[in-house]
């Protein structure tokens, strides 16, 4: 995949919006304002990457979906429409996307990170889960939720049933992690910045790409490299924008 950015126009990032959590109320208005930034920067949009984790919980059974949403959306269905390309990476909550936004908006949906060139720079992008050394339980449970048998058997549940029991452990899953404080930087010990430096070690990108973390970092991987993390929209609002020249992570604040 290859972008050109046509003059006056940018590419944005960002991941880990969590979509239905922690509670209807909350979601509705977190929904509200990533329409509001997607209102925002549409006119100067040339893609837009939404990196993993936009959804809380996500599962296509054969013909339902989560219920909700549909004000995001149809907001991205909007930009589709204008002709601005939209990308999905799927994280550890949303893992279970299909092809439902690929036959209904014609959005990709990547489950894993690629690689492209955008103007003459080299990215790296995708949403982190499982990368990098460490976390071996959680690599063994995805695993598990990837395996299509699994997911097929989880299917026979009513999806009323299937979808509570998702949340719950959705949310403990959330819940676990601030109490593990996994949110915090962690220094030399940060897996994904040491996975970009494996990675650097055998081939070059200019920027790697990443959310998971929920931690805005801009890192250096080696000359000329940088990682970055996009934070994410509970509490941070932060994002991507690259104009061509620079990758920048800023805050939306209106």
């Amino acid at each position: 995949m290859n972008i050109q950015l046509t003059s006056g126009k940018k590419v944005y990032f960002a991941s880990d919006f969590h979509l239905g959590a922690p509670d209807h109320l909350t979601s509705k208005k977190r929904e509200d304002k990533i329409i509001r930034w997607l209102d925002h920067i549409e006119d100067t949009a040339e893609a837009i990457f939404l990196v993993g984790d936009i959804f809380d919980f996500w599962f296509e059974y054969d013909k339902v979906i989560p219920k909700g949403y549909i004000k995001f959306i149809s907001k991205i269905s909007q930009l589709k429409d204008k002709g601005i390309p939209v990308i999905f990476f799927t994280g550890n909550h949303d893992l279970w996307m299909n092809d439902y936004f690929t036959q209904e908006l014609d959005i990709p949906v990547f489950h894993h990170p690629i690689t492209l060139e955008i103007g003459e720079k080299k990215f790296l992008i995708g949403h982190g889960d499982g990368l990098g050394p460490g976390d071996n339980n959680y690599k063994l449970l995805k695993k598990i939720f990837t395996n299509k048998f699994c997911q097929g058997l989880f299917r026979w549940l009513h999806p009323d049933i299937g979808i509570w029991i998702a949340q719950k452990w959705s949310g403990s899953s959330r819940i676990s992690n601030q109490a593990k404080n996994e949110d915090t930087f962690k220094g030399s010990d940060e897996w994904l910045w040491q996975y970009c430096k494996d990675v650097e070690q055998k081939m070059h990108f200019d920027y790697y790409i990443f959310g998971h973390r929920h931690l805005p970092l801009a890192l250096e991987v080696g000359k000329n490299s940088m990682y970055y993390n996009l934070g994410e929209w509970v509490s941070q609002y932060t994002f991507g924008v690259f104009d061509g020249e620079k990758f920048e992570l800023s805050v939306f604040e209106e």
